[in-house]
């Protein structure tokens, strides 16, 4: 048996017995190299985690959590996302409670876990130096921060997809382990259920697997079929969902759930990349820049998958679905920023991996390289931090908290605003959805697809076509709409007079009183 470092030093009088326990515990702590970086990167995913008000997205979370097991199934099912991170994010508010810093921590611990799958995958493919600058790029990339503080489920797949990922480089080089394949299948389900875009991974994976040398033919061993063919069984629970939801698609469309981004164009990857790094599309940016630093990282990311096979897998991992969502995109728009976040797990990868391989004589290269991006990521995580506490969409909620009147009313003339009101609503109030129809009669009541789930149930209470609607004995009322310009509730019915008003988050609260209400008048009329 190979005796260790210490053993064999203090046999040949090399190390004294006196000094074992300063070795042992050098030893000891070298292992610990990833913790500063793990460190580093729960420091910056729990920075300022409470600053941001809940907006849509997020409210759209919490109000799926909150059915009960069978119903959050039904309502998912009619949702752009599946349902695993609803329900991991409802087991741990009946823990943990609701607050925002709970909530927000659901996301938080797995892009501190992201990091260090990212670690550990790099050092599988190359050297412990590339490991450590892989951490430190991962730990500081802005899109992986962000998306690491909001309660929605884009680190949580990442987790999943990066453990996946890891579990098939084992799997490669002990293909006769089959419990490698065991944790891949259960990752990979797991990231099935948590996002639709898991089917890019399957397509990252199937294409590194077809590149190594025809020897190895991994690809076509019937352990790798089966594991795969057990991912479409567990899945198979969920299949008839998603066909549902792909027949129902136009309601996607009609809710705005779907097709709201812009269609593609020249411009669209470049400006994505920026999102990634810098956490701003770069479109006021000098134009050789805007194009110079994108086209820089994929030049780097092409030139080192082609030179060294170890980088041939993040490489892939961050390429191939940029190009496949932005081609599919010119045909239906799905070029989003935090559906492909995961995928820019890679990029900081394989920026690791080229410049731990350049040459000696190079090195002046690669520190270039990293000060370039490490200062983008930095200038990205100033933006991502910025927030202005003054301006939160919670400032009108509390304002309304704080003014409201037993019997008052409550509207708002936008989903996305309903989302996040529910969360800091304190009040007794039925809040309502205006729904006016268009000027051809078309409803725009939300369906029961997309947002709309959550509150068609009750859609009865909640939508009100007309402000003329209310109830006559209505005497004062709280208008909840965007504070740009046109007025979403305008024309007002005759009568209304404001009271008062506050900005914040984009939205305005005004506060009516409704002078033609039943008598006795209410205080404002007179």
């Amino acid at each position: 048996m190979r005796r260790s470092v210490v053993e064999q030093s203090e046999k040949a009088g090399v190390l004294p017995a006196s000094h074992r326990l300063t070795w042992e515990g050098a030893a000891w702590l070298s292992r610990l190299w990833w913790v500063p970086i793990l460190a580093l990167a729960m420091a910056l995913r729990f920075y300022h985690l409470t600053s941001a008000a809940i907006w849509g997205d997020e409210g759209s979370s919490l109000l799926l959590s909150e059915y009960a097991v069978a119903d959050l199934w039904f309502h998912a099912a009619h949702d752009v996302h599946p349902p695993l991170y609803f329900f991991l994010l409802r087991g741990w508010i009946e823990l943990f409670g609701d607050s925002i810093g709970s909530i927000r921590s659901v996301s938080a611990l797995p892009g501190v876990a992201v990091v260090g799958l990212g670690i550990w995958l790099t050092r599988q493919l190359s050297t412990r130096r590339a490991a450590v600058l892989a951490g430190i790029l991962l730990a500081l990339l802005p899109t992986a921060v962000r998306y690491s503080q909001e309660v929605r489920m884009y680190s949580l797949l990442g987790m999943w997809l990066l453990g996946a990922t890891l579990a098939l480089v084992y799997w490669m080089r002990q293909p006769e382990r089959t419990r490698y394949l065991a944790a891949y299948v259960l990752l990979m389900s797991a990231g099935f259920y948590t996002h639709y875009f898991t089917a890019l991974c399957v397509l990252v994976h199937w294409a590194y697997l077809g590149l190594p040398a025809p020897g190895q033919r991994l690809i076509t061993r019937p352990a790798w079929w089966l594991a795969n063919t057990m991912i479409v069984l567990l899945y198979l629970p969920w299949l008839p969902n998603l066909l549902d939801l792909v027949q129902h698609v136009d309601q996607l469309k009609v809710g705005g759930d779907i097709g709201w981004e812009e269609p593609v164009n020249l411009l669209s990857v470049p400006s994505m990349i920026w999102q990634f790094v810098l956490q701003n599309e770069g479109d006021d940016l000098w134009t050789p820049l805007f194009w110079i630093f994108p086209l820089l990282l994929i030049a780097v990311v092409w030139m080192t998958a082609w030179r060294h096979p170890g980088a041939r897998l993040p490489a892939l991992f961050f390429l191939l679905p940029l190009l496949l969502v932005y081609g599919v995109s010119f045909i239906s728009p799905v070029f989003i920023e935090r559906y492909l976040t995961v995928y820019a797990l890679g990029l900081p990868i394989v920026l690791a991996l080229a410049i731990d391989r350049l040459p000696s004589r190079l090195s002046w290269l690669g520190a270039a390289l990293w000060v370039l991006f490490v200062g983008m990521e930095l200038l990205g995580l100033k933006n991502t931090f910025e927030v202005d506490e003054h301006d939160q969409f919670n400032v009108p909620v509390e304002f309304v908290n704080r003014n409201y009147q037993e019997d008052d009313r409550i509207v708002l003339s936008d989903m996305m605003w309903y989302l996040s009101y529910v969360y800091y609503d304190q009040t007794d109030a039925q809040l309502q959805l205006y729904t006016p129809p268009k000027p051809d009669g078309t409803p725009t009541r939300p369906n029961a697809y997309g947002f709309g789930t959550l509150v068609d149930q009750d859609g009865g209470r909640i939508y009100l076509d007309h402000l003329s609607a209310l109830p006559a004995s209505t005497r004062r009322v709280w208008l909840i709409s965007s504070n740009e310009t046109p007025d979403d509730f305008a024309p007002l019915p005759a009568g209304w007079r404001e009271l008062s008003r506050q900005d914040g988050g984009g939205a305005r609260a005004r506060l009516f009183v409704l002078c033609n209400a039943l008598a006795p008048q209410p205080e404002g009329c007179r």
